[in-house]
């Protein structure tokens, strides 16, 4: 843990009152940046309850795999080089293969940074299918007033989720006072964000990726339902879906959650979280999603071709793609061909944490883990095509 660290876990522990808000966030600000602009800790944790009861799922027998065993071991061979957690392969209702690596198992959770934002996504459709939110297109400020008469005003529900809300997007500060670094790091953030973080784009006309406006998810749902963002998410949507519990980062002991980023789950939660978005709109004979939703989701907007709401799309091939947009420049992931499944979608993290779902193969595949070396890069689309193209039963055409 780097110089600070144990200091700021201390100070995340603390009830905040506020005289100490601003001498926690500094703590958080001087911590984050001696570990090179990452927080080295996400803490506090409140817990989030997923089922009461996890029914295993099914597990292929030895001998009965519909995935080539052969690809299986050099999927897995390549999950384990490159720094992985936790490798699960599901195809047509059944586990083909599930590894965990280390002292990492079944049950572990497992902080997989922006694997959090599909369950924003999931979290807002199953308010809307409550009745909580009237759709995805109703005002953000019927929920935060202190927009109204403000340019904030024209922005909608969708826009937190397909990442054109017009708030100052993503990117990297060593200034203690920058938006960038409040919205993230104050034991306020969310109060923050509604009250004080820039627009500087017109609601709707740009993509921006940004965990601030990923965060306003979880304000969105309190204020929406009265309920806590980990109460809700784990009574409606984990619960429903047999998923394992975990826990939620938030601001400070009783506060805000940070919905955009850094929950810890077991790795299978974010399986059965893709299981539902590849079945449809529910589950176990339960509709749990507006009728069209997961359409919705896997829809992309003219302002970035690759991304829906809270997922990413396979879409037109591109070699490299930006999570900050199509025209940004910094870092790229490397996509050494095209997609075999031409409809794929997938959550995908940072360091490289990713869920493929891969519609016309039925099959998902998911490697979490640590960031992978830098050499040899990784390559998106290896996982993904390995285990496509070992299926089984699919029809060559």
């Amino acid at each position: 843990m780097k110089p600070g660290a144990l200091a700021l876990v201390a100070l995340m522990a603390l009830p905040a009152v506020a005289e100490d808000m601003e001498a926690i966030y500094q703590a958080r600000f001087k911590a984050t940046t001696a570990n090179g602009g990452y927080i080295p800790e996400y803490a506090p944790q409140e817990p989030v309850a997923g089922a009461e009861q996890v029914v295993p799922l099914p597990v292929a027998a030895s001998g009965k795999l519909t995935v080539d065993e052969a690809a299986l071991d050099r999927a897995e061979e390549y999950a384990r080089a490159n720094n992985s957690t936790a490798f699960i392969v599901w195809h047509k209702g059944k586990i083909q293969r599930a590894t965990y690596f280390g002292d990492v198992t079944a049950a572990t959770p497992l902080t997989t940074m922006s694997l959090s934002k599909p369950m924003t996504a999931l979290a807002v459709g199953r308010a809307i299918k409550l009745g909580y939110i009237d759709s995805l297109d109703q005002p953000l400020s019927d929920f935060f007033t202190e927009w109204q008469g403000t340019p904030k005003a024209s922005m909608r529900v969708r826009h937190l989720l397909d990442m054109r809300t017009g708030l100052l997007p993503q990117a990297y500060s060593p200034d203690p006072d920058h938006p960038l670094n409040r919205a993230y790091l104050s034991p306020e953030h969310g109060k923050y964000i509604v009250e004080e973080y820039p627009l500087v784009e017109a609601p709707g006309s740009v993509y921006g990726y940004s965990n601030a406006t990923a965060d306003l998810v979880a304000v969105l749902i309190e204020r929406a339902t009265g309920q806590r963002y980990g109460e809700f998410l784990g009574g409606e949507v984990l619960a429903k879906i047999g998923a394992p519990g975990g826990s939620q980062w938030v601001n400070r002991p009783g506060g805000m959650a940070h919905s955009g980023c850094c929950a810890y789950f077991p790795a299978e939660t974010y399986l059965r979280m893709a299981i539902l978005l590849l079945k449809g709109d529910g589950i176990a004979g339960e509709q749990l999603l507006p009728d069209g939703y997961v359409k919705e989701m896997r829809t992309a907007t003219p302002q970035n071709p690759h991304y829906g709401l809270g997922l990413w799309i396979g879409g037109e091939y591109i070699a490299r793609r930006s999570f900050a947009g199509p025209h940004a420049s910094g870092p790229k992931v490397l996509h050494s061909e095209p997609f075999v499944d031409k409809d794929i979608f997938m959550f995908d993290g940072n360091f490289n944490q990713v869920v493929y779902i891969e519609p016309n193969f039925d099959l998902i595949v998911l490697r979490v883990g640590k960031n992978p070396p830098k050499s040899p890069e990784w390559d998106n689309s290896f996982l993904a095509n390995t285990l496509a193209r070992a299926v089984k039963d699919r029809n060559p055409g």
